[in-house]
């Protein structure tokens, strides 16, 4: 089951609730019983395994004092 994170509109008190998905979205605050809004996180993805290049992903400079050497 999933973890939701709820904040409350008034008192800005987070929470964590598991859920399934199919249940529906919780609308008030326990503490104070104003509406709640579900905070939505970007998470990232890696792929790993076959068939995946290391050109797929972005590559970081280790050291900005380096330079790369010139492409012919």
């Amino acid at each position: 089951m999933p973890t939701y994170v709820y904040r409350c509109r008034e008192c800005r008190h987070e929470f964590e609730v598991r859920q399934r998905i199919t249940e529906e979205p919780l609308k008030a605050c326990p503490l104070c019983d104003a509406p709640v809004e579900r905070v939505i996180f970007g998470n990232g993805v890696i792929f790993k395994g076959d068939g995946y290049y290391t050109t797929d992903y972005v590559r970081q400079k280790s050291d900005p004092s380096v330079k790369e050497p010139a492409e012919k």
